[in-house]
């Protein structure tokens, strides 16, 4: 097996992927470029000057333009090398045109500081050595959660056509309904409020905008991070909102909801505003808006070109298939749960790679 450039490109680990296969009966050239051992590869050219990655595998070969780099304190060097330093020194000393490179010279004559003990190295490429299996571990469960999210969606919800789920919580036998969510929610709009109006003063009240639904929200919002000053004609939530985005860039991006469960939030300009009736769950609400039929057929209401627009109108024609209000609870229950989990590892993950360069 070959490994290239792309390999370390597409995984910081790269023992893990599985590169090109070729014969080679040149013992020569075996012993010469065999990946025996631990090694370094450093890529050499392209977009991804710099970046490195592990490789032990006895039956791969270096390919041309990757760099190997082998050492005694091997943790050491290979934290050393994962590193935005290292990769801008070696962008800053890459020369060609079309594509840049660097040379094995100007990899070996890179300077770092570090501790004369040896057991000091030791320990230091240890503790990186363990935030780099941590990242791994997190990033692997945060990817088996939204894995799981999708498939759950996909039985949880009853197929186009369909009014019975594949898949249910027990004691639920029940066809689903299907109404029109203006006869099960009544509508208003966000008000007066825009990015220039928000302080960084957490004794402020919080606010929502249309934007951050698309950054920094998931279906349920339970924290709030943005503030402004009170205004006149305000309005706020009444702690069974649902709020959909009243503009966005494509049809597919506007078609989502996020509910929120706290009396209090600013609701700024741009935010459609639906108050689910008392057998309507507003977390339910907002997954099902989020995903599926109802999404799709958010997305083919949405008008416009370069800015598309939901208006409550249109929420109000969207016809939502679904069960009683226990099921609905519980299935909005599971869906939460789920999107803390992800949230959790997401932010356990960042927590870890936020290195020390």
């Amino acid at each position: 097996m070959v490994v290239t450039n792309k390999e370390i490109s597409d995984s910081k680990f790269s023992n893990k992927v599985a590169g090109d296969r070729i014969n080679i009966s040149d013992d020569k050239i075996l012993n010469k470029y065999v990946l025996i051992g631990q090694n370094i590869l450093v890529t050499m050219d392209g977009v991804n000057i710099g970046k490195v990655g592990k490789y032990t595998n006895s039956k791969a070969v270096l390919a041309q333009r990757v760099g190997r780099v082998q050492s005694k304190q091997f943790d050491f060097v290979y934290a050393v090398l994962d590193n935005q330093k290292f990769v801008n020194k070696m962008n800053v000393l890459a020369v060609g045109n079309a594509i840049k490179h660097i040379s094995l010279s100007q990899i070996s004559d890179y300077h770092f500081w570090l501790p004369i003990c040896d057991v000091e190295q030791q320990k230091i490429g240890s503790f990186f050595k363990h935030l780099d299996e941590l990242i791994t571990l997190h990033q692997r469960m945060l990817d088996e959660y939204k894995t799981l999210k999708k498939t759950m969606l996909s039985k949880i919800f009853p197929k186009n056509g369909e009014k019975y789920p594949e898949l249910r919580f027990f004691g639920f036998t029940d066809a689903w309904e299907l109404r029109k969510l203006g006869l099960l929610a009544s509508f208003t709009k966000g008000n007066g409020y825009s990015k220039k109006d928000l302080v960084q003063d957490s004794n402020q009240t919080p606010i929502i905008l249309y934007g951050s639904l698309y950054t920094n929200y998931k279906t349920n919002i339970e924290k709030v991070d943005t503030f402004a000053r009170v205004k006149d004609k305000t309005i706020y939530s009444s702690g069974n909102d649902v709020v959909v985005p009243a503009s966005g860039e494509s049809a597919e991006d506007i078609s989502r909801a996020s509910a929120i469960l706290k009396k209090g939030i600013i609701l700024g300009g741009d935010l459609n505003i639906i108050h689910p009736l008392p057998d309507l769950n507003a977390i339910f609400l907002a997954i099902t808006i989020s995903n599926g039929t109802q999404k799709r057929e958010l997305s083919r209401r949405a008008q416009g070109k370069s800015v598309v627009h939901l208006r409550n109108q249109d929420l109000k024609q969207v016809n939502l298939l679904y069960p009683n209000l226990e099921e609905q609870q519980k299935i909005g229950s599971f869906f939460k749960h789920l999107d803390e989990l992800i949230t959790l590892h997401q932010r356990r993950r960042k927590i870890s790679n936020n290195r020390i360069d």
